[in-house]
């Protein structure tokens, strides 16, 4: 009897981690699917019909909890943060891989750890050692080096590419304090936001489209929304501490796909700055690790 259920355990543990990393390869999909788009369309127009794919995986969970639940969230002031931040991560992210290639943008974006790292010591107050401070130096240092050092650093791509990477980390750490609130609740609010932006940037800007530009950008929210809902019952299945190394998976697809779909390939800079950003992420959460849980929140809830 013990012995089924250790391997019942593991088995559970097992999907837990393939359902993550499926998660994470549509989210790379989606990214990729987004810079093809917003290539022909503008950021607004991709982000309104994207929102309205979205609702198609949101409806269901909506009717089945029914719709009054939205309503009954904590901390309101903080939910409406969270929902200009995180438009605002995807709003800039697509904003940026328009004119840079996918692993670039996503190496900025990998510094999401690093810079939870930094900030929960000021906003939640926790405790990092020296060797956590260490690592997101070495991390920053890496952002600093996949930037560019140079006057190509002030371009306004990879400006975008950086408040963006801040913006998600920010919404990672207001993750932690909305912890109360579901998923679908949360994701329903920031598609909220999303749609609200879109059509604010979009207007003036909306282009003609055929119908497969259209189903494109409706799959692009099926596709987000589906990839959010795996790795949701991930995140029930497995250990957070267990998935959280495995959102780097995401930069290897970054360079797949860029590769496949746009025949780009990061230059030795974004290399050499990725292997720096992913070696201190990976410390930051072997540490976290080793000194207290690591919690749900560190690892990425959604993607672009």
């Amino acid at each position: 009897m013990i012995l089924r259920i250790s391997r019942t355990g593991a088995n559970t543990v097992l999907f837990g981690v393939l359902l993550m990393l499926l998660g994470d390869f549509l989210f790379s999909l989606n990214d990729a699917m987004g810079k093809w788009l917003v290539a022909s369309f503008s950021v607004g127009q991709v982000l309104v019909i994207r929102s309205l794919g979205s609702f198609l995986i949101l409806a269901p969970i909506i009717a089945r909890k029914g719709p009054h639940s939205l309503f009954r969230v904590e901390r309101v002031s903080l939910q409406i943060l969270r929902v200009i931040l995180t438009t605002g991560d995807v709003a800039f992210f697509y904003a940026a891989v328009a004119y840079l290639p996918l692993a670039d943008v996503m190496t900025f974006y990998m510094a999401g750890p690093i810079y939870v790292a930094a900030l929960s010591h000021f906003f939640l107050g926790e405790t990092i050692g020296w060797r956590r401070w260490l690592a997101v130096i070495l991390g920053f240092v890496g952002v600093v080096i996949a930037l560019r050092p140079s006057t190509a650093m002030l371009s306004w791509p990879s400006i975008f590419g950086l408040i963006g990477s801040l913006c998600f980390a920010l919404t990672l750490i207001l993750g932690r304090r909305l912890r109360q609130t579901s998923d679908a609740t949360l994701v329903t609010w920031q598609t909220v936001g999303a749609l609200v932006t879109g059509l604010l940037l979009g207007a003036g800007h909306w282009h003609a489209m055929s119908v497969l530009d259209f189903l494109a950008m409706l799959a692009l929210g099926i596709v987000a929304g589906s990839a959010h809902m795996m790795i949701t019952r991930a995140l029930k299945l497995a250990p957070a501490s267990l998935l959280a190394p495995l959102q780097y998976s995401l930069l290897l697809w970054a360079i797949v796909l860029g590769y496949v779909f746009f025949d780009e390939l990061p230059d030795s800079q974004i290399l050499a700055g990725s292997v720096i950003i992913v070696l201190a992420g990976l410390f930051i959460f072997h540490r976290k690790n080793m000194v207290e849980t690591t919690s749900r929140a560190d690892v990425p809830p959604d993607g672009h």
